[in-house]
């Protein structure tokens, strides 16, 4: 086995690719929420406008509204103040972007696809699995394709880590191991201080944030998984770990401010670009207009000092269906995702931390010995969201839309699956028991029904 820098990307098209793609008009788009997803799904879009055309938002901050019509370039792109005004206009598009927050999907998902939209619905699919599973079961009565945002398939990273799963170099899968390192302050301003924060507000963060992973280990071992377990709590960001004097906000003078790593004043500084993720504006404003905002909003409390009740940390085992054993390690404390395939051939470590180790993305070590390492790129067409993620689900979006429903990459009963081990995941850690998921999917249909 030799080295190998090729970008190793099959199966996503490259925009010189896509410009290729026989259309016999471009796919209309209407957007349910003009937060940030629905923002950077646009903007790739609308760079390719032979084959996406923006053609209506919905949301109930104008400024919002504008800048998607401003993202759209079409004259004729139709603002609408929110779902239920956009959605008594009729069906004005082909497929309708579900932007909403987490805990809003269900009601304009369902409400779209009875008015004949296809959908791109951001993960999670809902707050609750039966929930997922009326969505699931909308769909396949009104026949309606649903391909749920769930990027990491889209990356060149993972699809690398596909094909050589594929190619039998690895022989079968044993075992995988995966983390994500959240980072700290995207812990601290999504999952403490932010929407994310209470799961009674939207979801437990196994499936706020790591949907994600579950997702894509379950689409690596090609195996529904069995039966799981998982431990893990809000050891840190909580009242007790507070520093001695803190006060409720960061903008009323904390003793500690100038040395901690989590003082909302921060931003007005470093970390201003997270500004245009929650901001009305949905841009970055000036250091003292944040200053100022920060008075009032959620973002200017102490890290300590919230409501928050997600986790910080959490770990699952796992097992699927032909014996395959995995574990994942979710934590706030580090960054990068990682995975470490073991097959009967040879091992894979791949992510963040062995590329700042090797400046290799991927390592391959067989069992005779034989090594070959590969890098692939962090972008796709000068995207480098979400690892190219992002502008790899628009540049695939309608060639996938095309095929039938349950062979789409991130189809949505896929993404039931992922879904389902996820929220069994948050029952195993809080119940301390084992799931098995076939019970736990069988008791939320029935619920659901």
């Amino acid at each position: 086995m030799k080295n190998d820098s090729s970008p190793g990307h099959r199966g996503i098209p490259s925009p010189h690719e896509a410009n290729e793609v026989t259309l016999t008009k471009p796919l209309s788009i209407v957007g349910v929420g003009c937060g940030s997803r629905t923002f950077t799904y646009c903007s790739i879009a609308a760079g390719m406008p032979h084959r996406y055309q923006i053609v209506a938002g919905a949301d109930p901050q104008p400024g919002r509204v504008e800048k998607l019509r401003e993202i759209s370039a079409n004259p004729a792109f139709r603002g609408f103040a929110d779902d239920q005004e956009l959605f008594a206009a009729g069906k004005l598009g082909d497929l309708a972007i579900i932007g909403t927050q987490d805990a809003y999907h269900v009601r304009p998902a369902i409400q779209a696809m009875e008015l004949g939209y296809d959908l791109l619905l951001e993960k999670p699919i809902a707050p609750d699995p039966a929930q997922v599973l009326q969505v699931l079961a909308a769909a396949d009565r009104l026949g309606r394709k649903v391909l749920v945002c769930h990027v990491l398939r889209y990356t060149p990273f993972y699809v690398k880590v596909k094909e050589i799963i594929a190619s039998g170099v690895l022989g079968e899968i044993a075992t995988i191991d995966a983390s994500e390192g959240v980072e700290d302050w995207h812990q601290v301003h999504s999952f403490v201080r932010g929407h994310w924060g209470s799961a009674k507000k939207s979801n437990p963060m196994i499936i706020a944030k790591s949907c994600h992973d579950m997702d894509v280990m379950r689409w690596m071992v090609d195996q529904p998984c069995r039966k799981v377990a998982s431990f893990g709590g809000l050891y840190y960001f909580n009242s007790a770990n507070a520093p001695a004097g803190a006060p409720a906000r960061c903008t009323d003078g904390c003793p500690v401010g100038d040395t901690c790593a989590y003082n909302a004043l921060l931003y007005a500084g470093q970390h201003s670009p997270w500004m245009q993720h929650v901001h009305e504006s949905g841009t970055v404003p000036e250091p003292e207009v944040i200053r100022e905002w920060l008075k009032t909003s959620p973002w200017g409390r102490c890290a300590w000092r919230c409501d928050n009740d997600v986790v910080d940390r959490q770990v699952l085992a796992m097992e699927f269906e032909g014996g395959v054993s995995g574990t994942f390690t979710m934590t706030a404390f580090d960054r990068h995702r990682t995975v470490f395939i073991r097959g009967t051939k040879g091992v894979l470590i791949g992510g963040g931390h062995l590329k700042e180790q090797t400046r290799d993305d991927i390592l391959v070590r067989t069992h005779l010995g034989q090594e070959a390492r590969y890098r692939v790129p962090a972008d796709i067409g000068g995207y480098a969201a979400h690892g190219g993620g992002d502008p790899g689900l628009v540049f695939a979006l309608d060639r996938e839309l095309a095929k039938p429903a349950r062979d789409m990459r991130s189809g949505l009963h896929a993404s039931v699956e992922s879904h389902m081990m996820g929220f069994a995941a948050e029952e195993a850690r809080v119940t301390g028991t084992i799931v098995d998921l076939a019970d736990f999917r069988a008791r939320h249909e029935s619920v659901g029904r």
